[in-house]
């Protein structure tokens, strides 16, 4: 009987200790994000949380201030150290003000990535665009030209902030590149900073101020949403035409309206999945994404890292009548 309740007891001690071992091997993947209630972020969370189960024992908190202002970004950061989690998985709403908290994140042994709008080197191990920088501000400047008579007019950029990393090297990507569309002419580029009035307010002073603007080029889902509400508004259908990076089920609208014929993006489903891939590799120590490394990312296949830490995704995919009612039931 004693040697009975002793394996009992035992057995009991054992399974509780490898309760609390499973307990201690759970890992937390941070997704942080510009702000809360975005589209597109809503989209990528989905991704993430498909990556985590498929991993199996990974949660993925998703959080982000409820403006885009790094002052917002920092107080998550630092709630999530206080946390302890183990990945922070960042889109930043500006590439240096993270950093000191990153930094401390590090510091504290978390590992750090940013994915989709970046983080400074010294701020993160490394970084995940969408796509390539290039291909991105060459699609855009393609778009504007397919919405203009023979390629040629006047357009000008409804952005988001001033310091959104992304857009910023996106816009220098598409004036790099504007040598190869002649028939192109910038105007102006404006900011919204990702906020639907603030864009929809921006994109009404466009169409009165820059009248012989006929594309407004958004590389901002928030701004090319907006912009396709205003130029609606304002009777302008036919007469400027709106596109840029998009949401297919916030965009469909615009299609029919015809306020666009054609955006792009990629995927923020897959763009979440990844980044959860990533950040999971990282803590697993199955990598160290150093510039040349390959990172597995699941159905996404091998990510390869580049120079300074950068890898990219995947090309921008063109979005017009013949498939948004597809992918607009998707994302």
């Amino acid at each position: 009987m004693k040697l009975t309740k002793l394996l009992l007891a035992s057995a009991a001690i054992a399974l509780a200790t490898m309760g609390s071992a499973a307990q201690a091997a759970d890992m937390k993947i941070a997704l942080v994000v510009k702000s809360l209630g975005i589209g597109f972020f809503e989209a990528a969370n989905k991704g993430a949380q498909e990556a985590a189960k498929e991993l199996g024992g990974v949660e993925v908190i998703y959080t982000g201030p409820t403006s885009t202002t790094a002052e917002g970004q920092i107080e998550v950061i630092n709630s999530l150290i206080a946390q302890g989690v183990d990945a922070i998985a960042i889109s930043a709403n500006d590439p240096d003000a993270v950093v000191p908290a990153l930094k401390k994140a590090m510091d504290r042994g978390i590992k750090v990535i940013s994915w989709d709008s970046g983080v400074a080197p010294e701020g993160r191990i490394m970084h995940l665009n969408p796509s390539s920088n290039a291909l991105i501000g060459k699609m855009c400047l393609q778009l504007a030209a397919n919405h203009l008579p023979d390629g040629k007019g006047d357009f000008a950029i409804l952005s988001a902030t001033t310091t959104s990393t992304n857009q910023n090297i996106w816009i220098e990507e598409m004036k790099k590149q504007l040598k190869d569309f002649p028939g192109l002419n910038l105007v102006t580029t404006v900011y919204g900073d990702d906020l639907a009035d603030k864009s929809y307010r921006e994109a009404n002073g466009l169409l009165t101020s820059q009248t012989n603007v006929k594309v407004i080029v958004a590389p901002t889902t928030v701004g090319v949403l907006a912009a396709s509400q205003a130029v609606k508004d304002a009777g302008k259908i036919g007469d400027v035409y709106v596109t840029g990076l998009g949401l297919p089920s916030e965009m469909a609208g615009a299609i029919q309206s015809g306020a666009t014929k054609e955006f792009a993006i990629w995927n923020p489903i897959d763009l979440g999945y990844s980044a959860t891939q990533i950040a999971y590799r990282l803590v697993k120590g199955e990598t160290d994404a150093a510039p040349g490394s390959e990172i597995d990312a699941g159905r996404m296949g091998k990510i390869k890292v580049g120079d300074g830490g950068e890898a990219a995704m995947a090309d921008p995919f063109v979005y017009d009548k013949s498939n948004i009612e597809e992918f607009s039931k998707i994302f």
